[in-house]
């Protein structure tokens, strides 16, 4: 399902970083729609990623977490430069693995891959960030994403109630904006001990 081909062709964070502010200085975005309305999500998500990249610090319990693992890891996200939740959520995820020299941070991009992107469908949709784990054989311990499930939970109610989509969206920021990536830190260190079961989580 993931083949070292996909390792391969992925990119660091850093590389995703800089790809994406080449992208905001040429007025493009990722992907074949380069329309004026993603072009412009991806100028506002550049600074969305700046500033969640910047303002993140990994919490104790994530430390504590990531230190009691030394199996090599890799962290697949499947993403696109004009995702509101990738901008949020992806820097999070980049500072967790930057705590762990075990864990080989990559991305690729959603649309250059849809045999990937159909695998992992969340509610029969492609949406993304996506998450997957992967150890040192490529073999799947478990995936994350879009989102936190405080703030999905939140945005499903909110869609399911009739919100107006527009406004959903600018709320939705605000509500990442709030969390300050605190509840995708929590998840990450419930899904890392699920992922692999260590004697040293337990102590």
């Amino acid at each position: 399902m993931i083949t070292q081909e996909h390792i391969n062709k992925s990119i660091s964070f850093e590389e995703y970083f800089q790809l994406h502010e080449k992208q905001v200085a040429t007025g493009s975005t990722s992907g074949d729609d380069q329309s004026e309305a993603l072009v412009e999500y991806t100028k506002l998500n550049f600074s969305r990623l700046k500033r969640s990249y910047k303002t993140t610090t990994p919490s104790e319990k994530v430390l504590e977490t990531v230190d009691c693992l030394n199996d090599e890891m890799t962290w697949l996200v499947l993403t696109e430069t004009w995702c509101g939740d990738a901008a949020q959520n992806i820097p999070v995820l980049a500072k967790i693995a930057e705590a762990n020299p075990a864990i080989s941070f990559r991305l690729i991009f959603r649309d250059e891959h849809p045999e990937v992107m159909n695998n992992f469908l969340t509610n029969g949709s492609k949406s993304i960030p996506k998450l997957i784990a992967l150890d040192k054989n490529l073999n799947i311990l478990g995936t994350w994403g879009p989102r936190p499930k405080v703030i999905q939970d939140w945005f499903l109610s909110e869609k399911a109630n009739g919100a107006d989509m527009d406004k959903l969206k600018i709320d939705l920021q605000h509500k990442y904006n709030e969390d300050k990536g605190q509840a995708l830190q929590q998840e990450m260190v419930k899904l890392m001990k699920a992922w692999l079961n260590k004697e040293c989580f337990s102590i």
